[in-house]
């Protein structure tokens, strides 16, 4: 049986115990630990998708690649803690409204109280404008290419396929559908399938990753997916 290793808390301050998550032991004057708790609330009534867990996944990974990269830790978990804040927004509209833009504006009033200097504000803001895969900004400082680089490693692999397909369930769309050609399919309908997403996104992922560990992370995950597909085309066909 496997041991769950899952934490609570995604920050290395906070992984000794779960009576160490109240807000009666925490300092009040550190903006991660702030953030992280203003956060979390704003997934309540987010789609399993994107939900806090996805959140606390990408922090773990920003904790991974960060010192590789010599990121500044503290800007970077704070804003992988609100990169995607902006989501549900994005799902009630079905795509019309970006989740990075918005998101960007919701965070900036979360953190305008907090001490930070105006260059580790914006840099944060930054970090969650252009995180995202599709959107118009490209991720600059080296704490806005790691959380990119994390937050497309949680989209591949086996997560990455676990997830394509709870986002497609979230939309009610088919297990598969093989005589519609991918091009002329729309996202956010019963045709955003999770074979879709691995060929209209998820496969070229790897090839956008911008840091040298997340490349060395997003080959193997990559790897894992091909054969998955491979296989999973395979058995709806009959041939296995």
């Amino acid at each position: 049986m496997m041991e769950n290793n899952f934490t609570i808390s995604p920050f290395t301050q906070f992984k000794n115990k779960k009576t160490d998550h109240s807000e009666t032991k925490r300092s009040p004057a550190d903006p991660v630990k702030i953030v992280w708790e203003r956060a979390k609330k704003r997934f309540r009534d987010a789609r399993g998708s994107h939900d806090w867990e996805h959140t606390l996944r990408v922090i773990r990974l920003c904790e991974h690649i960060g010192p590789i990269e010599k990121a500044d830790m503290p800007v970077l978990l704070i804003a992988a803690s609100l990169h995607d804040i902006g989501r549900c927004q994005q799902d009630k509209s079905n795509g019309k409204i970006c989740h990075a833009e918005i998101g960007a504006e919701m965070a900036q009033a979360i953190i305008s109280d907090l001490s930070l200097s105006e260059k580790e504000n914006s840099n944060i803001i930054g970090c969650i404008r252009t995180h995202r895969f599709r959107g118009k900004h490209i991720p600059e400082t080296i704490e806005a290419k790691v959380l990119f680089d994390a937050d497309k490693l949680d989209s591949i692999g086996a997560v990455g396929i676990a997830r394509a397909y709870l986002f497609a369930g979230e939309l009610g769309a088919r297990l598969h559908n093989p005589e519609n050609n991918i091009q002329n399919t729309k996202s956010y309908s019963r045709d955003d399938t999770g074979f879709r997403e691995f060929k209209v996104k998820l496969c070229k992922i790897k090839d956008r990753i911008l840091t040298p560990e997340g490349c060395r992370m997003a080959k193997q995950r990559h790897d894992f997916m091909v054969i998955f597909f491979q296989r999973f085309i395979e058995e709806y066909n009959g041939n296995l």
